[in-house]
């Protein structure tokens, strides 16, 4: 064999040997990529970090009062940041990962003493924030509390995703940042000081609500732990009888179920009412388009199925509401009755005071527009009025009358001239003496009241007087003379 084709077996050697390393990168690329046990602690370290969860410590239980009374003032006050620190601070997480970590292992002693702690824990907090809520002199419910009140099946779904992220991390030899991230998305104490706000105002329906929503949380973290433990094959603890594992596996679909069927309900209330919101906003915006007329509040009544709105401006009428109802169904409100309030009193609110004072103020420049409509009419009306009675005036009176009127004045005459403005009244005549602005400004005053014109200019030519010749004197007197000198002979 030469060397070169030794050379060249030996390059397609290299080929088929990179091939199969590329091969094998991939699949190791995903091999790790779903790799749920890189970095895991030892089943061993995991064991003791789950029992340590069902000591009850003195300042573990100092921690969870002050996290409760941290979340509650955040509540009351409607402080969003306050309440994610309630929310970092609370060691609530670590018991309900144990709880669903027994039932995996089926260790029900282990079980049993997470269930006590974390009563405890609950008990705990529950106490701290009714005391707060009944020493406050604050005991409006904020958005904050009314948030946690109706939890839908959103909510299970990340108490559900939140527990697998928590328990993968927990796991780890590095934990990094998820338990506080599954902390904050969870929501734990902030549902349970709702609670605490219905137990001291009365409020059962919040107490309910937000008690509900805990539950919730509390439930599917734990399933979540059970699910991530279980994948990672930790070793039961005890060995357990098939008749009794599915008892405790009934167990657990039995109270997964009770617990799920309300929040799918509420989800669906909230998905319906979503929806029936959008139809209705989406028939306010498109059918309510008048000119003079303002939508400045409007109310949804979706149990009752009526929409009341309230216009300013000019009123529409009866016809046009028909008309209005008629369109409703194309908008997805079959059933539903228009009940419409026009030009009444309006009590503002926060949601409506932009609308009701940019309605009023529209309506006001409509109003306004009118008035310069009806008045540019009436301007149009003595124009053509004035026009017709510069048409019939008699100028050739009007110099007679002129003449009688301005005696200093010779040659009176009036008339109507053109220029490149247009027409204008014009007073021509003559005077021997100059005249004063005063005059002039009077002329003219006289010409437009007598005409009607709203331009009258004046062509007064100045004449002065013709002085007497000497000469003339002197032949004057001595023909006189001479007259009178003949006559006396």
């Amino acid at each position: 064999m030469s060397k070169v084709t030794e050379k060249a077996d030996e390059i397609d050697r290299g080929i088929e040997t990179e091939i199969k390393k590329k091969r094998t990168g991939m699949k190791q690329f995903f091999k790790d990529l779903l790799n749920i046990y890189d970095g895991m602690m030892s089943y061993e370290e995991i064991d003791e970090m789950m029992m340590e969860n069902t000591v009850i410590h003195g300042p573990n239980m100092w921690i969870l009062m002050l996290a409760a009374l941290i979340a509650s003032i955040g509540l009351n006050m409607n402080s969003t940041a306050v309440i994610i620190g309630a929310m970092l601070i609370s060691p609530l997480m670590s018991g309900i990962l144990t709880m669903g970590y027994s039932l995996a292992v089926r260790d029900l002693r282990l079980l049993r003493r997470a269930l006590l702690r974390f009563a405890t824990q609950v008990a705990i907090s529950l106490i701290g924030s009714t005391i707060y809520f009944l020493i406050t002199p604050l005991d409006a419910p904020t958005s904050e509390m009314i948030a946690r009140t109706s939890p839908t099946i959103w909510d299970v779904l990340i108490a559900l995703f939140g527990g697998i992220a928590g328990m993968i991390g927990n796991t780890r030899e590095k934990k990094g940042n998820v338990i506080p991230g599954v902390a904050i998305a969870t929501a734990l104490m902030p549902p349970l000081c709702t609670a605490g706000y219905g137990i001291a105002t009365g409020q059962f329906s919040f107490f309910f609500g937000a008690f509900y929503l805990f539950l919730i949380n509390t439930l599917f973290i734990s399933l979540s732990a059970m699910i991530v433990t279980l994948l990672l094959r930790v070793p039961y603890h005890r060995n357990v009888s098939d008749k009794q594992q599915k008892k405790i596996n009934r167990a657990v679909a039995a109270i997964t179920i009770i617990v799920a069927v309300p929040s799918i309900f509420f989800g669906a209330s909230t998905v319906y009412g979503s929806v029936m919101d959008n139809n209705i906003s989406s028939f306010l915006s498109g059918e309510f388009v008048f000119s003079g007329t303002s939508l400045v509040q409007s109310t949804a009544d979706k149990s009752e199925k009526t929409i009341s709105v309230s216009l300013v401006g000019t009123p529409i009428s009866d016809d046009v509401i028909d008309m209005l109802e008629q369109e409703m169904p194309k908008y997805g409100l079959d059933g539903y009755k228009l009940i419409v309030t026009q030009n009444q009193m309006i009590i503002p609110t926060e949601d409506n005071s932009d609308k009701i004072t940019i309605a009023l103020q529209e309506n006001r420049i409509d109003e306004l527009e009118q008035i310069l409509s009806h008045c540019e009419e009436e301007i149009t009306g003595l124009q053509t009025e004035n026009a017709e009675l510069k048409s019939a005036v008699n100028y050739t009176q009007l110099s007679e009358k002129a003449a009688k009127i301005f005696t200093e004045l010779e040659n009176i005459r009036c008339g109507v001239i053109s220029d490149g403005t247009g027409d204008y009244t014009l007073l021509i005549g003559g005077t021997s003496r100059v005249l004063s602005d005063s005059d002039r400004e009077h002329m003219k005053s006289w010409l437009a009241a007598e005409t009607g014109s709203d331009r009258c200019e004046l062509m007064i030519n100045y004449i002065p007087p013709e002085e007497p010749e000497e000469n003339s004197d002197n032949d004057v007197g001595e023909s006189e003379t001479e007259e009178t000198g003949e006559t006396a002979e």
